[in-house]
C-alpha cells in the first residue's frame, strides 16, 4: 500500500513512471490541448472543474472496485478532491457522451464498401454502385446499406449521402463513393467523437506500455526526422499520407473478412439454457498520424 496517495499496487500489475518524470511528459502532451482550449474560450477554472469530476469517476471505476471502500473519505484520499466536492459530484453526475448517429451508421457502411472484395476492383478502389441489383448476390448500393443497418431505407442514406458529398450519381444512375470526403465536419459532434476517441487510443495505448514491467503490449513507433527543410518536409508528408492511407484500406479489408467469418452475436438477454456463453467481445483501433511543423514544439525554456 502507497499510504500517501492510497492506492494498492498488486504485484506483476502496472508499475507506472515516478510521478516527476510522468508530470515532466504531460506538459509536452498537454500543451496542444491547453492551445486549442484556450483558442475555443475554455478557461483554466472550467477545465479544472471537468477535471476534478474525471479525478473522482476515475477512482470510482478503475480503483475501488469494492462498493464497500467507495466512501468520499476513501475518494478524497487517492484524487486529493475535497469530500464536499466528491458529495457534490456524486449528487449531479455528468451524463455519458452520446456517439453520433454517423459514426454508427454511415462509418459504418463506407467501411464495407472500401473492405468488401466484391465492392472493389483489383487496386482496392471503391466500384460504383447501382441503386439496386440488377440479379440477386449481386452488389448494390441497397445490399450495402441494409447489410448494416435496417432501420433507416437506402433512399434516405443516399439522400443524406448527396447532400453532404459523400457520394455523387453519374448519367447512368450509378452510386460513386467519394471517399476523401467522407471527413467529418470541423468541429461537428463526428469530428469531436474521433478527435476524442482516437487520442484516448493513443494515450491508453502510451501509458500501458510506460507502465509495463515487461514488453510493451502495444505498437506505438513513429519515424520522424528534423532540420527539413520546406519541400523536403512537405514531400515526406505526402509520401506518409499515401503510405498510411494504403495501410489504413489494408487493414480495413482484414477486418470486414473477419467480422465476415464471426458468428453474429447472442440475444440481449443472454444465451439460451444449456448453450455456451456469448464469447467475450473486444475492439481495435488502428491509426496513423502525419505531423508536420515549421517550428519544433519543444518546451519553452526558462529566461
Amino acid at each position: 500500500m502507497n499510504e500517501s496517495e492510497g492506492i494498492q499496487e498488486e504485484p506483476g500489475g502496472p508499475r507506472p513512471p515516478p510521478p516527476d518524470a510522468l508530470l515532466t511528459g504531460c506538459r509536452r502532451l498537454l500543451r496542444p490541448l491547453v492551445r486549442l482550449l484556450m483558442r475555443a474560450g475554455v478557461t483554466f477554472p472550467v477545465l479544472a472543474e471537468h477535471v476534478r469530476t474525471l479525478y473522482v469517476e476515475v477512482a470510482l471505476r478503475d480503483f475501488l472496485m469494492d462498493a464497500k471502500a467507495r466512501t468520499d473519505s476513501r475518494v478524497s484520499l487517492i484524487t486529493g478532491v475535497h469530500r464536499k466536492e466528491i458529495r457534490r459530484l456524486r449528487l449531479h453526475p455528468r451524463d455519458s457522451d452520446p456517439i453520433p448517429p454517423m459514426v454508427t451508421v454511415s462509418s459504418q457502411i463506407i467501411a464495407r464498401w472500401l473492405g468488401l472484395p466484391a465492392y472493389t476492383d483489383p487496386a482496392g478502389r471503391p466500384l460504383p454502385l447501382p441503386r439496386a441489383a440488377a440479379a440477386p448476390n449481386r452488389p448494390s448500393f441497397d445490399a450495402l446499406v441494409e447489410a448494416v443497418t435496417t432501420d433507416v431505407r437506402p433512399r434516405a442514406v443516399l439522400d443524406d449521402w448527396i447532400s453532404q458529398g459523400f457520394v455523387t450519381l453519374d448519367a447512368a444512375d450509378m452510386i460513386h463513393l467519394n471517399a476523401s470526403a467522407f471527413i467529418p465536419r470541423g468541429g461537428g459532434a463526428e469530428q469531436m467523437f474521433y478527435f476524442a476517441r482516437n487520442l484516448h487510443d493513443h494515450i491508453a495505448a502510451a501509458a500501458a506500455n510506460v507502465s509495463a514491467s515487461g514488453p510493451a503490449p502495444y505498437a506505438d513507433r513513429s519515424v520522424h526526422y528534423d532540420e527539413l527543410d520546406d519541400a523536403a518536409a512537405r514531400r515526406l508528408e505526402q509520401i506518409a499520407r499515401d503510405a498510411a492511407q494504403r495501410a489504413l484500406l489494408e487493414v480495413n479489408r482484414a477486418a470486414i473478412a473477419l467480422l465476415e467469418t464471426m458468428p453474429p452475436p447472442g440475444p440481449p438477454s443472454g444465451p439460451p439454457s444449456g448453450s455456451s456463453a456469448e464469447p467475450r467481445r473486444a475492439r481495435v483501433n488502428f491509426g496513423i498520424y502525419v505531423y508536420r511543423d515549421a517550428a519544433n514544439d519543444q518546451e519553452p525554456r526558462s529566461s
